[in-house]
């Protein structure tokens, strides 16, 4: 019973979590924004990815920034660590059992995670 308790509490706050993030990247104009459940796969690095694009460098910054201060202000999260601010091509957002991926259109399209992880649940989230 405990185990279990502990999943149901664990899914929580994940809810929570993307919810967060993804209301970020809808703040900023983020498109595209797919949520794959990598739960079932025994070969993924992590519990969920969130992917999402931006129409430039500065943008997809913009949506990494934001995700980090939204998500730190709203429920007290900060990210394990955040990868490649510096060209903003791709940008990583790590919250450890949820990693965002933030890109530039062309660079989402070049390492094309979603087929990658065609094996994962998707959820694609709609524009606003």
């Amino acid at each position: 019973m405990i185990k279990e308790d502990h999943r149901i509490d664990q899914e929580k706050k994940a809810q929570v979590l993307h919810a967060e993030i993804i209301e970020s990247i809808q703040d900023v104009k983020g498109k595209h924004i797919v949520k794959l459940d990598l739960r079932k796969l025994d070969e993924a690095p992590t519990d969920y990815f969130i992917i999402c694009e931006g129409d430039n460098f500065t943008q997809v910054k913009a949506i990494a920034a934001k995700i980090a201060e939204k998500v730190k202000k709203k429920i007290g999260a900060r990210p394990s660590s955040v990868e490649g601010t510096q060209n903003g091509n791709w940008v990583l957002v790590d919250y450890f059992n949820t990693v965002v991926h933030v890109f530039y259109r062309d660079t989402r399209q070049f390492y094309n995670l979603e087929d990658l992880w065609s094996d994962a649940e998707f959820t694609v989230i709609d524009e606003l």
